[in-house]
């Protein structure tokens, strides 16, 4: 779904939240989730031009890769819980958004069985990368049938004792899920699970409950 190449990405993104902000209210879309798309975009696409002209720093390109990646995982996220299952929608709307259209007579995707492997990595400040991939597979990503990895996680004094406790959710379709926070939030401790996902939002078992220092 993701153009891969960024140029493309850009044009693919800003057709996204134009189109979106456009049937905002017969698609019933969440205006702030709209706003905050628009906002990271728009400086995603200055970056982008900046970046391809002799005067960027080193500065501009890192701040573009961070802010690039954090869009297309929110994208990610707005497609799957306000377009791709939105009964508002239609296919016509979906093939107009670039999105995938599902087709509803293929056999049924049963719910995943396994549990996610996960790695985790700190790779700069305020932030935490989940690298994951089905139990001892070769290579780190999904496995087939699987849309996603679903990450819940809060910042907790103790250890939590439910799943449930976690009230923070992510989504990533992509290996690595990468979380970034505020300057505020370092020396934090982030409690997490993980679990897979399907296309028809079938869930998997949660994993055991991890944790780590946010840098």
């Amino acid at each position: 779904m993701i153009p891969a190449k960024e140029e493309d990405f850009v044009d693919w993104s800003e057709n996204l939240i134009n189109i979106s902000i456009a049937h905002k209210s017969e698609w019933k879309l969440p205006e702030d989730k709209l706003t905050e798309l628009q906002t990271l975009h728009d400086r995603v696409k200055t970056l982008h031009e900046l970046c391809r002209t002799a005067s960027y720093t080193k500065m501009d390109m890192q701040e573009k890769n961070e802010k690039k990646e954090r869009l297309i995982h929110l994208e990610e996220v707005f497609v799957r819980n306000n377009l791709q299952n939105n009964d508002a929608m239609t296919d016509n709307g979906r093939k107009e958004l670039g999105i995938p259209i599902h087709d509803d007579t293929r056999t049924p995707v049963p719910a995943p069985d396994g549990i996610p492997e996960i790695e985790i990595e700190t790779p700069h400040p305020r932030t935490v990368r989940i690298k994951f991939r089905d139990e001892h597979a070769a290579r780190w990503g999904k496995p087939e049938h699987v849309h996603g990895l679903e990450c819940v996680w809060a910042f907790l004094d103790e250890p939590p004792v439910k799943v449930k406790d976690l009230t923070h959710s992510e989504f990533a379709t992509r290996s690595p899920l990468e979380l970034m926070f505020e300057e505020d939030e370092r020396g934090k401790k982030m409690y997490f699970a993980v679990r897979w996902e399907t296309g028809a939002m079938k869930k998997g078992k949660w994993s055991d409950i991890f944790s780590v220092i946010i840098p």
